[in-house]
């Protein structure tokens, strides 16, 4: 049994000075460079997600930017596989699952952004595939949002999905309880 780590969307318009900048992700993105660094020393499998978004009237994540690049601080290595994808589900329309199966991958560990959108949506469909995961909680950044005219605070909004996410479709944990 094979663990994985799978980085959803880190990307320059989620980091400072981008056009989607996310509530606590320079502190996210230090703990998903702790898990890549030791994935990459214990020499286990890495996948990277990258959002390039096509749909009309996007504003961030735009083909050909900047802001849709992979963060420089979480730039990927020779060999390790950079999916793109247009959806919120990173196993929508790209190659991740039949690369996780040909690596003999039954676990995941997945980090990332949006908390709220491409991380709910890839661990529920990593999840209903029969891949066991593994939700780094502080290696995910989201954003304020607005239901109805009522402002919902990015904390708010990251601890509800990881709450439900911890229900059922995955173990929830710190970077340092995985690492420990």
């Amino acid at each position: 049994m094979t663990t994985g780590l799978l980085l959803v969307d880190l990307q320059k318009d989620y980091f400072p000075g981008g056009r989607m900048e996310l509530t606590g992700i320079l502190q996210a993105s230090e703990k998903a460079r702790s898990l890549l660094d030791h994935f990459r020393k214990n020499h286990l499998p890495i996948f990277h997600v990258q959002h390039v978004s096509l749909r009309p009237g996007a504003t961030f994540f735009l083909p050909g930017t900047e802001g849709a690049k992979i963060d420089n601080t979480l730039e990927p290595s020779a060999g390790e596989t950079v999916f793109e994808k247009h959806y919120p589900n990173s196993f929508r329309e790209t190659l991740l699952l039949e690369a996780l199966r040909k690596q003999d991958v039954e676990d995941l560990v997945i980090a990332g952004a949006m908390s709220h959108m491409c991380v709910d949506a890839t661990v529920r469909a990593a999840f209903d595939l029969g891949f066991s995961c593994t939700v780094i909680e502080d290696a995910c950044a989201t954003k304020d949002l607005e239901f109805r005219g009522n402002p919902v605070p990015a904390v708010h909004v990251h601890r509800a999905f990881m709450a439900a996410l911890h229900a059922a479709y995955a173990k929830v944990m710190t970077a340092q309880e995985f690492l420990s």
